[in-house]
């Protein structure tokens, strides 16, 4: 088993502001309240399962495409991560995944079967599964 791990500070009541960074030391970003839900610099957990998501889905997709013998140029991924703030309680309600890949020897049909594929089984889409819809908006073959 692989164990990754993820870091966060927060200093301050509410108003504060925090770090979040990885085990590898390659993201070490602020976040805040503002950043968060007034659109103010900085990132929020809501932008970085986007990114580990697109991530994730996207080395799945590719390693699927391989297998079956097609030549991958590359993949580009967007999961874009829908939060809910008009109750109490902020809910991740939706994630959209949209992926653009230029691949030799394949069929756009078997490009979007994949695509749906990884949408199921990437190690991440199956931790989120827990969010009431997760699509895939569209997988184009170029």
């Amino acid at each position: 088993m692989i164990n990754q791990r993820g870091n966060a500070v927060w200093n301050g009541d509410i108003k504060g502001s925090g770090e979040i960074s990885t085990q590898s030391g390659t993201v070490k970003a602020p976040y805040s309240v503002g950043a968060r839900f007034e659109g103010q610099k900085g990132t929020n957990p809501e932008e970085l399962i986007g990114a580990a998501h697109a991530g994730c889905y996207t080395m799945f997709l590719t390693g699927q495409l391989t297998k079956a013998g097609a030549q991958v140029k590359q993949i580009r991924t967007e999961s874009k991560v829908t939060l809910d703030t008009s109750g109490e309680i902020p809910k991740v309600v939706k994630i959209t995944l949209t992926t653009e890949g230029e691949v030799e020897g394949i069929t756009q049909e078997e490009f979007q079967k994949q695509a749906e594929n990884a949408k199921e089984h990437c190690p991440i889409s199956q931790l989120l599964s827990a969010v009431p819809e997760m699509e895939l908006a569209s997988a184009t073959l170029k």
